[in-house]
């Protein structure tokens, strides 16, 4: 089988490369997936080039998720069967034609698109937890992100939709409101000093009762600007690498709190059922083509290094995520 691995940090291009190795057979309780489709996240370059706090034990494989097919069964493994379509559990190596993991951490896959489905584990439920447990959301709410149109950002104008929720999302490129409104943002604005007026203006005078930001720096403060007394921004992102910044007035003041948001923290508040049960909704709604992702572009496995070099574009140069595909 083929497995893109580094043995040492750097320019990811650069030290990116695809290995032969034997397919390991699965051991008692093991089963071996035959991988379909796997995102490329800017944490998997983060770690390819060592960014600090994203170091990890070499050599390693890349791929923080993904879809396959089971394609042998070890002993002991009575839920699965060859031929099931399956998540494999996260930070698992994806980017290889064949992986061998623990059964029991296995989550059931859809019919469908591979290269949509291989976003399902790790953006979808970040959106659905934001929205599931912060800011006491009501039907008729409004919240406000940025970064609204990353994956994570579509995905939260999506769900918001589904519960009645009404969405502020602030973009940094003007050619990105109409498709936004397209996918049923009711608002889209481009960032700027004067954000909260046009924001007010926008409402009809309504502020937001969460704050989703994912740019840091001064733009935590602007989104935090937009906000009801007593409310939370949530930084989940950190595209700048800037500290997060909200004025001493706007928080004692106004009472407006910053919270960071990690996705496995929220599922470690809950029983392995409870989350089962958020991953088979996301995989309805996935089924049913109510949440989609915005595909940049899709590369063979085979072209691993062409794939990381557009996956580290930014903007316009990379407008949606990149799929590696394994044939």
């Amino acid at each position: 089988m083929r497995v893109a691995r580094y043995t040492r940090n750097g320019d990811p291009a650069d030290v990116i490369e695809l290995v032969d190795e034997e397919t390991p057979a699965p051991q008692r309780g093991e089963v071996t997936i035959r991988m379909e489709a796997a995102p490329i996240h800017l944490a998997d370059l983060y770690c390819m080039s060592g960014k600090e706090r994203f170091g990890v034990p070499l050599p390693a494989t890349p791929g923080f998720e993904g879809v396959g097919q089971i394609s042998a069964v070890g002993d002991d493994v009575t839920d699965w069967s060859v031929g099931d379509r399956v998540f494999p559990p996260l930070a698992c190596g994806a980017w290889r034609d064949e992986l061998t993991v623990d059964a029991a951490n296995l989550l059931p896959a859809p019919p469908g698109d591979a290269v949509q489905l291989s976003l399902l584990p790790i953006n979808p439920p970040t959106s659905y937890l934001i929205l599931e447990d912060y800011g006491d959301l009501q039907k008729g709410d409004w919240i406000i992100q940025n970064a609204a149109n990353s994956n994570c950002g579509r995905y939260l104008i999506e769900l918001a939709q589904l519960r009645g929720i009404k969405t502020i999302n602030v973009v940094r490129r003007p050619e990105l409101i109409d498709e936004l409104k397209a996918l049923g943002g009711d608002i889209v604005l481009v960032d700027g000093d004067d954000l909260s007026e046009r924001v007010l203006k926008a409402t009809g005078g309504v502020q937001a009762k969460l704050g989703v930001d994912a740019v840091n720096g001064m733009a935590t403060a602007r989104i935090a600007s937009c906000l009801a007394d007593g409310s939370t921004v949530l930084a989940y992102g950190m595209l700048t690498n800037e500290p997060c910044m909200i004025p001493p007035d706007v928080a004692f003041l106004h009472d407006i709190r910053l919270e960071g948001f990690y996705t496995v923290r929220q599922f470690g508040k809950r029983s392995p059922e409870a989350v089962r049960e958020i991953y088979a909704e996301l995989a309805r709604l996935f089924e049913a083509g109510t949440l989609t992702a915005k595909i940049a572009a899709t590369y063979s496995l085979s072209d691993v290094r062409e794939a990381v070099i557009h996956a580290g574009r930014r903007g316009a140069e990379r407008d949606g995520k990149i799929i590696l595909t394994m044939g």
